[in-house]
């Protein structure tokens, strides 16, 4: 064989190898696929933290990429969700609130196999289909204030369990107002389209709950059966009434969730009727407006509306659900993620959540972590029973009620008639 074709035969060899070669590398890059899995989240003041939790996994891991879905404050979850399922594009991981799982019977998937279910108390357990929920969080609902302006005016918070206590502290604020720098007492908003769900469950969760035993059902089974008990919910009325009284006017009826956390940053408020989760807002969204008001100390006092109450309400707001139809493992990791050191961190630590995990060590740097910890450690919590109700009782007959009653249509009598007509309206109808 002569020096040419020995030559054009190495060449050819080579070529065949390195094309060869280009196919195995082709080969490996197609079967290393990955898996995108979309995850709700309802709460749209941690939008940012969210995303961190998203990234952080997607960066532990090159298999599956974790996306983000914030539904904005106000807008109906359940609702948007079934319009995703409706146009064949639901999410992997759905966000459920107690009365929410019923809507999706027999299409989530059992996650009682995963490690984190034997660390909590807080999963979403039910009868028959197991445990279908994970808890991300605890949240607090009560009567937040500014421990720095109370301590200016000489009001101690400790005091605030009885109606007759609230009205002086509410009495003597507003005599101070102007020296305060105050707008108002009480910053407490009935707007009932996009803020329905502050008094239809928060606030109504009171009169269900404040006082009790996190097992004393009574008042959810009362209202379930259509009845309200009539000397609690008039002297619920009452106190609802004080805050009508003392809030600000360009708020109470007509002013978005946004004023009414901003204008508490502010130090305008002395009190908010929102929960523990607006901690976030304060350090964050808010962090300049808070920071030039003095980043007061923050607390959180019982709605006392009868003698002796000295419980707030606490509960895992809502659960992540694996929805069956959905890339089912892959959304399997992830939870299991959130429930690491890693992802228990950024929750904790920057999402400002106070952990449902018992084994968690991190503390949470928001303004209410240590107030909800203290709660907790002293047995003082009554359970979030609002969260039973039937869908769509908060936003199309409660707080309605609310609204009228802030807008001057009712009395206290007036409230509570229409509070109880509700209750009978949608429990005892067929």
């Amino acid at each position: 064989m002569n020096k040419r074709k020995i030559i054009t035969l190495l060449m050819a060899g080579t070529f065949i190898l390195t094309a060869c070669s280009d196919k195995e590398a082709e080969s490996e890059t197609t079967s290393t696929e990955t898996t995108t899995i979309r995850i709700i989240n309802s709460k749209s003041e941690v939008e940012t933290q969210m995303k961190a939790l998203a990234d952080a996994f997607n960066k532990s891991q090159s298999e599956i990429i974790a996306e983000i879905e914030t539904i904005p404050s106000g807008v109906d979850i359940q609702s948007t969700i079934k319009g995703y399922y409706l146009a064949d594009t639901m999410p992997d991981i759905i966000t459920c609130e107690s009365s929410g799982f019923e809507k999706w019977e027999g299409l989530l998937a059992d996650l009682s196999d995963m490690s984190w279910t034997k660390d909590t108390d807080a999963a979403f357990v039910d009868s028959t289909y197991g445990t279908l929920g994970f808890p991300y969080t605890t949240e607090a609902i009560g009567l937040a204030y500014n421990a720095d302006i109370l301590n200016a005016a000489g009001i101690d918070p400790d005091t605030l369990t009885s109606p007759s206590a609230y009205e002086t502290a509410f009495a003597t604020l507003e005599e101070k107002k102007d020296s305060l720098g105050l707008t108002a007492v009480v910053g407490y908003c009935a707007e009932k389209d996009e803020l329905y769900w502050s008094s239809g469950n928060h606030l109504f969760g009171a009169y269900l709950d404040e006082g009790l035993n996190r097992n004393d059902t009574t008042y959810i089974d009362m209202l379930k059966e259509g009845s309200l008990d009539d000397n609690r919910i008039k002297a619920y009325a009452d106190f609802i009434g004080l805050l009508n009284k003392y809030s600000d006017p360009a708020l109470l009826t007509k002013g978005t969730y946004d004023d009414q956390v901003l204008g508490f940053a502010s130090g305008k408020y002395a009190f908010v009727t929102q929960g523990s989760w607006i901690g976030t807002i304060l350090t964050g969204a808010d962090s300049e407006a808070y920071e030039k008001a003095g980043s007061f100390e923050v607390g959180m006092a019982p709605y006392a509306f009868e003698d002796g109450i000295e419980t707030i309400l606490t509960n895992s707001p809502s659960w992540w659900a694996v929805v069956k139809e959905g890339n089912v493992d892959a959304s399997k990791v992830f939870l299991e993620f959130c429930y690491s050191d890693a992802g228990q961190k950024i929750l904790v630590e920057e999402a400002g959540f106070v952990s449902p995990f018992k084994s968690c060590s991190y503390i949470a740097s928001d303004p209410f972590a240590a107030i909800i910890s203290e709660y907790l450690s002293n047995s003082k919590t009554s359970s979030w029973h609002w969260m039973d109700m039937k869908e769509g009782f908060a936003q199309n007959y409660i707080a309605p009620c609310f609204y009228d009653y802030a807008d001057g249509k009712y009395d206290a009598d007036g409230f509570v008639t229409a509070l109880k007509k509700a209750a009978s309206e949608v429990y005892t109808s067929n």
